[in-house]
């Protein structure tokens, strides 16, 4: 087991998500930072997208029950096993009765705990993580609560994660530039987030349609994992019909009648019927996901080409992960 000590604020199980239900009605949910998850997961020897948890906001406290294999990734905290600095990207063995200790982000905003062998939660709909709308999956259909006790699945005969192996850790993608936007961060530390035009981007003035570009979005405090609510100057529809219910889905931008964006995130509804001025590339909804409240973003353009070849160069970068460690643990 893995004792829950101090649960923090909206910490959850969440796994790769629910594929192929959105048809039926049936959100995705899963891991905002899937990319961090499946380094974590790397690092103790599960499959890419095992079940993990995921936390938000601090102080976490957890206690391992038995010897195991873990790993934090995404968001930089300060953490620590039983007063021993844990750094973010590296795998370590805990003894059991050893607790970890997270206090708050240093950097980013989510991190992931991965254990060798996984979270042992019941699989619902094909996954393990929390539908926090719908209140099934994860532990109890609901957020993490101090005292709960998560089961560990056994773990794997993958070479290199034995409990004697040294710590080991691995480049963070922040850090890589074939993971960068082109042109790399804004010189006044802004966010940017690549953008393909949405279904109804031409339905925007013009003059709203290069302010969309060109202008800074700020991430409201009044975001979630549902959705991620923008700040700026509105943005204003031509024309005044109203749409029919449409499919979106995560990096879906949504634009409601006030004018104010909503980047539809991993929890987001199946349908909507706001005009869509945009979606984020897959590539990038991790990086968003890390963003903090208040923070500044803009959106630079990009074409299908552009988007698949961002994409790629997220399933290189986990493989070149994969191939160092495999190397390491020989």
């Amino acid at each position: 087991m893995l004792t829950v000590v101090a649960a923090g604020r909206l910490s959850s199980i969440q796994d790769g998500g629910r594929q192929g239900m959105r048809h039926l009605g049936v959100g995705r949910s899963g891991a905002l930072d899937p990319l961090a998850l499946a380094v974590g997961n790397l690092l103790v020897g599960n499959a890419p997208d095992a079940a993990g948890l995921e936390l938000t906001l601090g102080p976490v406290a957890l206690r391992f029950d038995r010897a195991v294999r873990f790993a934090l990734t995404g968001a930089d905290w300060d953490a620590r096993l039983d007063g021993e600095p844990v750094h973010a990207w590296w795998a370590y063995t805990a003894q059991p009765g050893q607790a970890l200790v997270l206090r708050a982000p240093r950097a980013g905003m989510r991190a992931y705990l991965s254990v060798a062998g996984g979270i042992d939660v019941p699989v619902k709909l094909g996954s393990r993580s929390v539908d926090f709308a719908a209140g099934f999956g994860g532990f109890h259909g609901r957020a993490l609560n101090d005292g709960d006790a998560l089961p560990l699945g056994a773990p794997g005969d993958q070479a290199g994660v034995g409990l004697e192996r040294p710590p080991i850790g691995v480049k963070s993608p922040a850090l890589c530039r074939s993971l960068a936007p082109r042109g790399g961060a804004a010189r006044d530390d802004v966010l940017t987030v690549r953008v393909l035009p949405g279904a109804e981007f031409e339905q925007f003035s013009c003059a709203t349609r290069d302010d969309f570009w060109q202008q800074r979005w700020q991430i409201t405090p009044n975001s979630n994992r549902m959705g991620y609510r923008l700040q700026g100057r509105g943005l204003q529809r031509e024309r005044d019909d109203d749409l029919l219910s449409h499919a979106v889905l995560p990096g879906t931008i949504q634009v409601p009648p006030d004018g104010q964006p909503i980047i539809l995130m991993r929890d987001a509804q199946t349908t909507g019927g706001y005009p869509r001025a945009g979606a984020v590339i897959g590539a990038d909804l991790w990086r968003l996901s890390q963003a903090r409240l208040n923070t500044t973003l803009r959106f630079v353009e990009v074409d299908a080409a552009e988007a698949r070849h961002a994409l790629q160069a997220v399933g290189d970068y986990l493989r070149q992960v994969a191939d160092a460690l495999g190397e390491a643990m020989r």
